[in-house]
C-alpha cells in the first residue's frame, strides 16, 4: 500500500489555490495525516477527455485487445484519462480491468446499412426497420451510448445521403432511451441532419453540414456537438480519391472549406461543443492536445478549449473530476494553460488511477 500524498497548485479555471490528498488511487479533499508532499506548485487539471475515440480501431481490421490496450496507452500518455468510444468492431470491456488505464464509456458497434459504411466495422442492417431493435442490442452492449451512421456516400446517388427515415430515427431514439442509453450519429453532410435533430438525438458527431436554423435547433433541444476538427482536415484527401463521384468530391471540399465558420457560429449560439479526436483508422491515437488547440480556431479561448476536453465533458458524461472520493485522474502542468496550451504537451505529472504515468 502506497503512502498518502499531498498535492498543491492552482486551478486554472478559477485561478484559486487547489489542495488535495491522494490515497489508494482516490482523491481526498480532507487532510490525511502523514501524507508526503508530492507537488508543491503547478497548475492542476482533471484528466483529459476524448469524447470521440476508437481504441478498437486501427488501419485495417483485426485489432486485438492487446493492440487496443497499446492504443489506449498512447492516449493516456497524451493526458487522456476518459474515453468515449463511439463504435468499435472489437469489445474493449477487458480494458476496464486496467486500474491505471483510461476509463471508458462505450456505444457498442456502429449501426449502418450494407455498403453504407466501412466494411465489417459495424452492424449492417439489411432491413432498416430493424434499426430500433438493433439499437436496443447495442445499448445493452455498451456503457450508456449507442452510435449509428447517419449519412455516408450512396454510390447510386453519387453523394452523401441519409441511411434512415425520420420514423426509423424516432424509434431508434425511443429504443436507446428505454434501454438507459443516449444516442449519437455520425453525420458529415446536411441532408441527414434535420431528421436526426428532430428525432431527438443526444449528440452529433462531426456536423459539418449544420446551418443557422439547425444550430438553433441544437441549442433549443440541448443536443451536444463533437466536431472532431483534426479528422475534418482529412476531407481534401478523401475528396482526392473520389474522382468517380464528382458531386461527393465537391461536397466534401465545400464542407471542409466551411467548417470553421459553421462551428464558430455553433459556439456563438451556445451549442455545447466537446473535444474528440476520432482516433482510430486515419487519425493516430494520442492527439487530444491537437484537438484542444484546434478548438481555438473556431473562437474558443485557450481556457475554454481546455474546458471542452476536461471539466465540461466530465459534467456531460457524469464523470467526476478532482473531487472527494473520485478516482485520482489529473495532470500537473508547469505553466498556466490559459496563457499557453502547449504546457499540455509537457506535463510535470500524469496521474491516472492514483499512479504516475510516464509522459
Amino acid at each position: 500500500m502506497n503512502a498518502p500524498l499531498e498535492f498543491n497548485g492552482t486551478d486554472p479555471f478559477t485561478g484559486e489555490p487547489i489542495r488535495f490528498w491522494m490515497h489508494d488511487g482516490v482523491v481526498s479533499t480532507e487532510p490525511i495525516a502523514g501524507a508526503n508532499v508530492a507537488v508543491a506548485r503547478g497548475w492542476i487539471v482533471p484528466g483529459l477527455v476524448d469524447a470521440h475515440n476508437h481504441v478498437g480501431i486501427a488501419p485495417g481490421l483485426g485489432v486485438t485487445i492487446e493492440r487496443a490496450r497499446e492504443l489506449a496507452a498512447q492516449d493516456l500518455r497524451a493526458g487522456t484519462m476518459l474515453i468515449r468510444e463511439v463504435g468499435s468492431p472489437v469489445d474493449t470491456h477487458p480494458l476496464d480491468a486496467d486500474a491505471h488505464g483510461p476509463r471508458f464509456l462505450r456505444s457498442g458497434k456502429h449501426i449502418a446499412r450494407p455498403k453504407r459504411y466501412l466494411r465489417d466495422y459495424g452492424v449492417e442492417l439489411d432491413d432498416p426497420d430493424q434499426l430500433a431493435a438493433e439499437v436496443a442490442v447495442q445499448a445493452r452492449a455498451g456503457d450508456g451510448w449507442v452510435k449509428l451512421v447517419g449519412d455516408w456516400i450512396d454510390r447510386e446517388v453519387g453523394d452523401l445521403a441519409p441511411l434512415w427515415s425520420r420514423e426509423q430515427l424516432v424509434a431508434a431514439v425511443e429504443a436507446a432511451h428505454a434501454n438507459g442509453a443516449r444516442i449519437t450519429a455520425h453525420v458529415f453532410g446536411a441532408e441527414a441532419l434535420p431528421d436526426i435533430i428532430a428525432a431527438g438525438f443526444d449528440s452529433i458527431e462531426h456536423g459539418t453540414g449544420l446551418d443557422e436554423d439547425l444550430i438553433d435547433q441544437l441549442v433549443e433541444r440541448d443536443i451536444a456537438l463533437v466536431p472532431t476538427l483534426i479528422q475534418l482536415e482529412t476531407f481534401p484527401e478523401i475528396a482526392a480519391g473520389a474522382d468517380r463521384f464528382p458531386k461527393y468530391k465537391q461536397n466534401m471540399l465545400s464542407l471542409h472549406a466551411g467548417r470553421h465558420e459553421v462551428f464558430a457560429r455553433a459556439r456563438e449560439a451556445g451549442v455545447r461543443i466537446y473535444a474528440g479526436t476520432d482516433a482510430g483508422g486515419t487519425i493516430k491515437h494520442g492527439r487530444i492536445v491537437d484537438e484542444v488547440e484546434a478548438l481555438t480556431t473556431i473562437g474558443f479561448s485557450p481556457l475554454q478549449a481546455l474546458a471542452a476536453a476536461s471539466t465540461a465533458p466530465r459534467d456531460w458524461l457524469g464523470a467526476p473530476g478532482i473531487v472527494h472520493g473520485a478516482r485520482a485522474d489529473f495532470l500537473v502542468l508547469d505553466s498556466d494553460p490559459a496563457e499557453d496550451l502547449s504546457t499540455l504537451r509537457r506535463p510535470l505529472h500524469i496521474v491516472c488511477g492514483g499512479e504516475k504515468i510516464p509522459a
